[in-house]
């Protein structure tokens, strides 16, 4: 059975939409379409959100007309579910720092940008290393850059494969961390504990008895944040019938019905 909150919806399944890729545009904002499709779906599922950055980014990009986005959906997950709303009311969130801790995380973040300091690149900009309350985002052209400038880092990184080179001196490095690190958008990665990846966000609804969970993402593969092996972890504690994946390549970033 529901809880109360959602009773008097049409039908009983949660829907989650992945943001940049999905929702938007990578880091782009969110088209009146599609604020207008998710309202109508909203009178008749429970509709939420999963995004990777943190919840003022997430805002910018979906809020519409000075509206308030954790009460634009039931549910609004940020880094992940790391900081999630229901309703509008915040619940319980975790904590990066906390779980690492000061004297694990300055070796981490020196290694890291002495790293690109060292990277020759064609361009570099500003803000290499963004910690964030449930995950540290590292971007070796940074993340001051231009839309432009980030669809050419990209291009190059697809020739050059440097972030996927990055993450893996950074697992030798530090092999005893209990670190994820994910490549995911155009022009950097998550660093983030084992099983923070956008799976933890469903951790928040396992007790609300939804009939079926789905989730909408434009990449939902493996060494993307949202994995198959978490997934199939999720599928025997909240039960098979009840999650549903869906992959859709969103290069319009159309409404899937």
């Amino acid at each position: 059975m529901v809880s109360q909150s959602f009773a008097h919806r049409a039908t009983q399944k949660l829907v989650l939409f992945d943001v940049d890729g999905t929702l938007t545009p990578a880091r782009q904002a969110v088209s009146t379409e599609m604020i207008e499709a998710l309202r109508d779906l909203r009178k008749k599922a429970i509709v939420g959100f999963v995004g990777g950055s943190d919840l003022v980014k997430i805002s910018e990009q979906l809020s519409v007309q000075g509206s308030n986005v954790v009460e634009d959906f039931d549910y609004a997950f940020a880094e992940n579910g790391l900081t999630a709303y229901k309703l509008g009311k915040p619940l319980e969130s975790q904590s990066f720092i906390q779980f690492l801790g000061e004297d694990r995380y300055k070796p981490l973040v020196n290694f890291i940008l002495h790293y690109i300091a060292d990277l020759d690149i064609p361009i570099k900009r500003g803000t290499f290393v963004e910690f964030r309350n449930g995950m540290i985002n590292v971007s070796p052209i940074g993340r001051n850059a231009t839309i432009a400038e980030r669809k050419a880092f990209e291009a190059y990184d697809k020739e050059h494969g440097l972030r996927a080179a990055f993450v893996e001196v950074l697992k030798e490095k530090f092999p005893d961390y209990g670190l994820t690190y994910s490549i995911g958008g155009q022009i950097s990665f998550d660093v983030f504990p084992n099983g923070w990846d956008k799976t933890y966000a469903l951790k928040h609804v396992e007790d609300e008895g939804f009939e079926e969970i789905h989730f909408f993402g434009d990449k939902t593969y493996k060494a993307n944040l949202f994995e198959p092996v978490p997934f199939i972890r999720l599928m025997h504690a909240i039960g098979r019938k009840r999650l549903r994946n869906f992959f859709r390549p969103t290069n319009h970033w159309t409404f899937c019905e």
